[in-house]
């Protein structure tokens, strides 16, 4: 014996069966079967009130029909006026026989005062019709359905006029009006077989689009997809990357608000082409599918980004874009740090070893030459910071120069300053014109290492707002067919330092300048070896009008 339901679960169990469905499958198919059903019923409802109406007419026209073929039989209008209204009479046989042949239900004639020459009930011959004959008498034809001796029917009235013309009586004709109802009712079993019919081909049709809708959705319940929605939304507007997805045919269908700050989009940008929205380069190759690979490198107004793409199954992507200008900031401050520690350690040991002379020179009294080894080793790093801060008036950017002079010296490259430098203390962008510069500066210093007498030059020029911008070196150069590959993102022919991936320094130094309506562009050095110039429209702020000038020629 089967354990009985306790009460309350076989009413939860109830209310589960007879409520109203969670999964988004059930609700489609029942919503599209109550449409589909009511629909059809309203179809079908609409097709029979007409319907009857239809039939009345047929019946009206079909026994009017029959009354002028009869009215047009020359014989009746002669026997009308010549015979008396008898059952056996030519008159009552003839329209007997009509109504025979045709399946109506009597078949009248009149004379000119409304007394019956025919009828069905041959009792009624020679007496006065129930209804009114005027209008036919008077020559109009009549087609109406009234009560008469033999109930409700369909009627046709028309004239009966002899060969003058003239009008000597009227004949009626009546059609059953049950046979006009069991008609309707015959064609209803019909209409219901073809309402069944498009209601099961509805059927069908719903049940086919719920199903596809039930795998698009994964058989998920409404609720379920209004949270996954609102869980979508805070997710992906909280997140510190970037996230923009494209459809099958390459417009944005979403983008979250770290994208749109990494990108320097906005909102209004989403359902535009993605070409439409970024400028062409690498970014919008990446983003596009153009660049494929994993983790790959792109600089996007001054941001190094990295992105991964992933594509979705309905033809389109999602791109993901983490930000590293901060760590790669941070990478090549560590790199110029070590240099510098380097360089430090070096002039440690540089300094203890002239230490050592010196004591040498002083325990064997040559006083003099102590004196001299003194005066040159001070004089060479004072001469270079000199040289340095008598062309470059900028602090930050000769504060770099003098420290990449030091990291040069301790690689074994010279690194000087062209004679004819000269850059006034004016940068709108220090910070820029300096990351601009040290990169160039440090693959120079990695181009020299190991050639023949290596040397860096760096010339700095200014023209009103304009400054020029030459850094040279004696390394291998750069082919003519790579020229412009170099200022790729992820391109290097170097090793990838500890902290991340190299093929960011040119590439950045190419979007800096372009940011500020510049332009970059590298070629051959005389004598061997590559030279990169940089071109910066408005580097240098307005000189004040009147202000006085000093000895280098910027304003007090």
């Amino acid at each position: 014996m089967s354990a009985a339901i306790p009460p309350g679960q076989a009413a939860t169990a109830t209310r589960w069966r007879i409520g109203w469905p969670r999964r988004v499958f059930s609700q489609v198919l029942l919503m599209q079967l109550a449409i589909a059903t009511g629909i059809t019923v309203l179809a079908t409802g609409l097709f029979l009130a007409p319907l009857s109406d239809h039939l009345d007419d047929q019946a009206m026209r079909r026994a009017l029909a029959i009354a002028q073929t009869t009215a047009a039989e020359p014989r009746l209008a002669e026997a009308l006026q010549h015979t008396r209204p008898t059952a056996d009479g030519p008159v009552q046989t003839e329209a007997e026989r009509i109504r025979r042949a045709t399946g109506a239900e009597y078949v009248v004639i009149m004379d000119r005062r409304g007394v019956r020459w025919s009828h069905t009930s041959p009792d009624e011959i020679g007496k006065h019709v129930s209804t009114d004959p005027t209008d036919a008498i008077e020559g109009r034809e009549i087609m109406e359905i009234d009560e008469g001796t033999l109930g409700r029917s369909a009627r046709g009235k028309v004239p009966l006029r002899a060969e003058s013309g003239r009008i000597v009586g009227a004949v009626s004709v009546g059609i059953s009006y049950e046979s006009v109802r069991a008609r309707l009712v015959a064609s209803v079993p019909e209409m219901l077989a073809y309402a069944g019919g498009a209601l099961a081909v509805g059927a069908l049709a719903a049940y086919v689009v719920a199903r596809r809708l039930q795998r698009r959705t994964h058989d998920l319940a409404f609720s379920d997809i209004s949270a996954l929605l609102a869980e979508r939304e805070a997710m992906l507007h909280g997140i510190r990357e970037g996230v923009v997805a494209l459809d099958a045919h390459g417009r944005i269908r979403l983008i979250n608000d770290e994208a749109q700050r990494l990108l320097d989009l906005s909102p209004e940008d989403t359902g535009r082409p993605l070409e439409a929205v970024l400028a062409p380069g690498r970014t919008t190759d990446v983003l596009s599918g153009r660049v494929t690979g994993a983790d790959l490198l792109t600089v996007s107004g001054g941001r190094v980004l990295v992105a991964n793409r992933m594509p979705t199954d309905d033809g389109g992507a999602v791109v993901t874009l983490r930000d590293r200008t901060e760590l790669e900031r941070l990478g090549r401050e560590l790199d110029g740090t070590r240099g510098l520690i380097d360089a430090l350690r070096a002039q440690d040991h540089e300094h203890a070893n002239r230490m050592h002379t010196l004591l040498g020179l002083l325990e064997l009294e040559l006083h003099d030459e102590a004196m001299e080894f003194i005066t040159e080793a001070i004089g060479v790093h004072r001469a270079t910071a000199e040289q340095v801060t008598e062309r470059v008036h900028d602090p930050l950017l000769a504060s770099l120069l003098v420290g990449k002079a030091a990291v040069a010296t301790e690689r074994g490259v010279s690194l000087s300053v062209a004679e004819d430098s000269l850059l006034p203390n004016r940068l709108v962008d220090p910070p820029g014109l300096v990351t601009i510069v040290g990169n160039l500066i440090d693959n120079a210093l990695d181009a020299a290492v190991g050639s023949r007498e290596p040397h860096v030059e760096v010339e700095l020029c200014a023209d009103d707002r304009t400054v020029l911008l030459r850094v040279s070196d004696t390394g291998p150069g750069i082919p003519a067919d790579r020229r412009d590959v170099v200022f790729t993102e992820g391109w290097s022919t170097k090793e990838p330092p500890a902290h991340g991936k190299r093929g960011i320094g040119l590439a950045l130094v190419r979007r800096l300048a372009e940011r500020q309506g510049g332009s970059v562009r590298v070629s051959d050095r005389e004598g061997g070896g590559a030279e990169f110039t940089v071109v910066l429209p408005e580097a240098l702020a307005e000189q004040p009008a009147g202000a006085p000038l000093t000895a280098t020629g910027e304003p007090r």
